[in-house]
């Protein structure tokens, strides 16, 4: 596995491990990681804490973000896929998207760069948090 998945994945596994949504991101500028995050929503009781937005803020004012790349183990929802359109980040690397289908669509109509490995590891880990805890994955979506 690709040590930036591999980073994004250990981040997914840090949000489970906090009774979190298993969710990781990192941001990749010049070949190396600049920022990475997790989903805190559950952690923090914030709504918009998904993996991406918790990396992008970790990442702080970085100026630019045209060279990037910002992986993520699940396909980034609307709003995430929104803020990656807004920073003009070229290129999404994601874990699956089976377990959510996400707006990918969306960020390719604007011009972004959207790969899905679709890893078993990230897909196994979403399968297993959905079993145990189905009332926070529906929250997380709005499929209350």
């Amino acid at each position: 596995m690709d040590p930036f998945m591999q980073t994004a994945l250990a981040e997914a596994l840090a949000g489970y491990n906090e009774g979190g949504i298993p969710i990781g991101s990192v941001l990749v500028k010049d070949n190396r990681i600049i920022a990475k995050g997790h989903n805190k929503r559950v952690q923090e009781n914030n709504p918009i804490l998904h993996g991406e937005m918790d990396c992008l803020n970790n990442a702080g004012r970085i100026g630019s973000y045209r060279n990037t790349v910002i992986y993520s183990t699940l396909m980034p929802c609307y709003m995430c896929a929104g803020t990656i359109v807004q920073f003009k980040i070229p290129k999404v690397i994601v874990g699956e998207s089976r377990s959510f289908p996400g707006a990918r669509e969306f960020m390719e109509s604007h011009g972004v760069e959207v790969v899905d490995l679709d890893l078993p590891e990230c897909y196994e880990l979403m399968q297993r948090f959905i079993k145990e805890k189905p009332e926070i994955w529906d929250e997380d979506i709005m499929e209350l």
